[in-house]
Formats: structure tokens, C-alpha cells, sequence
């Protein structure tokens, strides 16, 4: 069954405009309200409560007010942490054993949008059932329950000081970051007071860059998504390496002491190997359909096995659990360590990077050198709300055209966003020049196709 509000990562949208308009987001924060008061009716003298997380987006502040309003006129206690990364969303939503967390972010995309996400108790995306429960909630009358019902509300004070400390947990005793050169550019988002303190207080010296939010910056030239701003410091300040978060702190991507960047395939082959060195690997590796076909062989080469899952994190992680496997991962950066997090975290896959790097004495240059990468063309191709481009057979023959030409080196993959309405169009060949050809031939024909 299809969903009105949710995407594949919670609701989103550009803010002012359905559906992220305070009206709405107060019926989603009444209905997410009544679905968790209801699961917790049997618990004699249990008040269900949530945590609120938030990036740094000025929108954050009416989305929170709206969200906390729903929430208490449901009967739910809330905890507000303020500005904190979606990953630390989850763990402190475990950690003080409440009946969910929320997250207030649109992650990569830029300020004038904006998103709520849901983690259940256990800290995992929330299952469809639920969702497709609070959707059906918000068609209801919005009420309120009486005075003395009422959810009260709480600032979690010490929140950012909880998640370092978890962070740092996750990285050897016995093993530091002294003498080790790091610029940490935190895209002006929700990281940007954690995660330069994470790598500080294990040792490093630290270059802090795009931690200076002014809620309208979040994302803007900096971050995970603009990595030449981080590739630039790195040889300004002659540091080792560098790692770029993005609004929400839950990408990352790396930069070499030369410039060179590493994406979330080659981050994640060289903490997989790491873990088949030490013994810690649990069966294989989970990919999605845009994980390279490079990462793919060279995993193979190790006898490490690898699944592919549909695009996003929460069926990286589904996939995962069905194997009973801890490592998983987008090329994008989201990376999956079950065995130190139950979602995607940054800061927490930087650490394992790290540790494979201090503990081997190599450079990521080594460490990836055994798996070099596919060139991918990836456009995003503006469509129109509900536009079928499954049903264009103009668009069906470019793609087998592709298919064609590519003759068995190289995949093409066409996939709608589930964040924006555009169509991802991404090829990948043994040449750049194929893929490049080929993912503007088959865009050009989806463009014309959506007009």
C-alpha cells in the first residue's frame, strides 16, 4: 500500500508547502501521538515520550514547536536535545529507553528544506506498519487529550556530551589519534558541534571547517555533497586526511593527504577488510543497486560475500538483519556498522576507517588500491509529480539501447528519487566516456518524455 506523507526516508518536502507546513507537521506529531499512546495502553502507568533531534536548518525551530504541540495534545512527553545528528537521535533514543525518536532534517538537500524521521525504541527506521498507522491517524479530527493527560516537556541538557562519548566508545582503548592531521568539515549541519570533539579527544589534531551554522548555510558549498571545499583545506593545512559529514551527520565521504577523494564504496571495502583481518566479519557486505561494480569484484577477490538492496539506508539495513550481517552501505557515504550502531553513522564509520588505517600503518591509497571503481554518470532528471516513466516506451528503448552498448561491462540503472521529484539516471562502464554518453543519451530522452 502506497503512502501519502512517508518517503523512503520519512516525510520531506520543501517547507512552507505540503506537506511540510506547520499545520501538517502539528497532525503528524498528534497522530505519531496516538499510534505510540496506543502501543504502550497496556503498560499500567506508562507514559509513552520521544526524543527530538534536530539539524540546523531555521526551520528546525517552527517544525520542533509544531511537533512538541502535537505530541503533548496526544498525551506524549517529549525531550529535546536541540541541534544533534540523526545517528545520535538513535542512540539516545536507546539509551534513555523512550518510546521513539524523531529527527528534524531533509539530511543533504538545502535549507528551504526540510524532513521528520522517526526511529523506533530500538533506534531502527521505523517498519511500514507504523508509518502506514500514523498516516491513517492524520485523517482523524485533531484533538487533544484533558489537562491532566497532557505530555509534559523535558531538555535533554547533556545530549551532545552522551553521543561523544558513545562515539569514542566504538574505537580501541588501546589505540589513538596522536600525530595524526585532520580536517573535519561538518557542512555547517547537525555535527558540527560532536564530531570535531570525537577526534580531538582520541588525539588528533583537528582543523574544524563548515561548523559555524547560521540557519541558512547548512549544505551550502560545504559537506559531504561539495567535498572540493574540504579537498581544498586538506592541502591548505597540509593535513593527513579529511572527512566531510553532511546536515544530519550521517554521510560521509574521505580526502587523502593528496586530494583525493574516497566515496562510501571504497570507505566501506576498507572497513570490511579490516574486519576480515581481525576476525570480526559476519558473513558478507550489503550494497544497493548504485554500489559500484568495482567495490562488487574486489569484495569477490576476497571471498567476502555481497548482496545488493534497493536504494536507501533503511533497506541496507533490512537486508542486513535478513543475512544477519553487521556491515552495510551506500556509495553516497551511508554506512552501516551493526555490530557499534543500529543506523548509519559518520563519526562511527570515520573511527573504523581509522582504526583499519592506525592499526595496518597504510594510507587509504593502499588500502583501496585493490579495488578501483567503475566510472559512473549519475543525472538527476526533473520530472513532474506522478509522471509513469515506466510506461514511455521512448525512454524503455534508450535504456536497452545503453544496455546494449555497455554488451555485458557495465550496468544502467534508472530509479525515481524518493526525496525530490527527479529521475536518477546512472550508467557505469569500464570507460568514462561510455557512461557518460550513455547517461546523457538516455536523460535526454527523459527529459523530453516529463515535459
Amino acid at each position: 500500500m502506497s503512502k501519502k506523507y512517508f518517503g523512503t526516508d520519512g516525510v520531506r518536502g520543501r517547507v512552507g508547502e505540503p506537506p511540510i507546513t506547520p499545520e501538517l507537521v502539528l497532525r503528524l506529531g498528534y497522530a505519531a501521538g496516538r499510534v505510540l499512546a496506543a502501543e504502550s495502553a497496556g503498560r499500567a502507568g506508562e507514559t509513552p515520550a520521544v526524543l527530538i533531534g534536530k539539524d540546523t536548518r531555521i526551520s528546525g525551530y517552527l517544525l520542533e514547536a509544531a511537533l512538541e504541540a502535537g505530541l503533548s495534545a496526544a498525551g506524549v512527553d517529549v525531550y529535546l536535545s536541540g541541534p544533534l545528528p540523526t545517528p545520535a537521535v538513535a542512540y539516545l533514543t536507546r539509551a534513555l529507553r523512550l518510546s521513539a525518536g524523531i529527527v528534524i532534517s531533509a539530511s543533504h538537500n538545502p535549507f528551504e528544506d526540510n524532513g521528520i524521521k522517526f526511529f523506533s525504541a530500538t533506534g531502527t527506521k521505523l517498519p511500514d506498519s507504523v508509518e502506514h498507522a500514523i498516516e491513517r491517524s492524520m485523517s482523524e479530527p485533531l484533538a487533544c487529550v484533558s489537562s491532566a493527560e497532557l505530555g509534559k516537556a523535558f531538555r535533554v541538557n547533556d545530549a551532545a556530551g552522551r553521543y561523544i562519548e558513545f562515539c569514542k566508545a566504538t574505537f580501541p582503548n588501546e589505540l589513538d589519534l596522536k600525530g595524526v592531521k585532520l580536517v573535519v568539515d561538518c557542512a555547517h549541519g547537525a555535527g558540527y558541534h560532536v564530531a570535531p570533539p570525537v577526534f580531538h579527544e582520541l588525539g588528533a589534531e583537528v582543523i574544524a571547517i563548515g561548523n559555524d551554522p547560521d540557519g541558512l548555510n547548512i549544505n551550502a558549498g560545504v559537506g559531504a555533497m561539495h567535498p572540493e571545499y574540504l579537498q581544498a583545506a586538506v592541502k591548505e593545512h597540509g593535513a593527513d586526511l579529511g572527512l566531510a559529514l553532511d546536515g544530519d551527520g550521517d554521510r560521509l565521504v574521505m580526502v587523502d593527504a593528496e586530494g583525493r577523494l574516497y566515496d562510501g564504496d571504497q570507505l566501506l571495502y576498507v572497513i570490511a577488510l579490516d574486519y576480515l583481518r581481525r576476525g570480526a566479519m559476519a558473513g558478507g557486505v550489503v550494497g544497493t543497486h548504485m554500489s559500484n561494480l568495482g567495490f562488487e569484484q574486489a569484495l569477490s577477490r576476497s571471498r567476502i560475500p555481497f548482496a545488493r538492496a534497493p536504494v536507501g539506508d533503511r533497506y541496507v539495513l533490512e537486508t542486513m538483519q535478513q543475512k544477519g550481517w553487521i556491515l552495510g552501505g551506500e556509495n553516497s557515504g551511508h554506512i552501516i556498522c551493526l555490530d557499534k550502531h543500529t543506523t548509519g553513522d559518520s563519526i562511527v564509520a570515520a573511527l573504523a576507517v581509522l582504526r583499519a588505517l592506525c592499526e595496518q600503518k597504510t594510507t587509504l591509497a593502499a588500502a583501496t588500491a585493490d579495488a578501483a571503481l567503475f566510472p559512473q554518470r549519475l543525472i538527476n532528471v526533473p520530472i513532474r509529480n506522478g509522471f509513469d516513466w515506466r510506461a514511455s516506451d521512448a525512454i524503455r528503448r534508450a535504456e536497452q539501447d545503453a544496455v546494449v552498448m555497455l554488451d555485458g561491462t557495465g550496468r544502467v540503472l534508472l530509479r525515481p528519487s524518493g526525496t525530490e521529484p527527479v529521475l536518477r539516471v546512472m550508467v557505469e562502464a569500464r570507460e568514462a566516456y561510455v557512461a557518460d554518453r550513455c547517461a546523457q543519451d538516455i536523460a535526454v530522452v527523459v527529459a523530453k518524455a516529463a515535459a
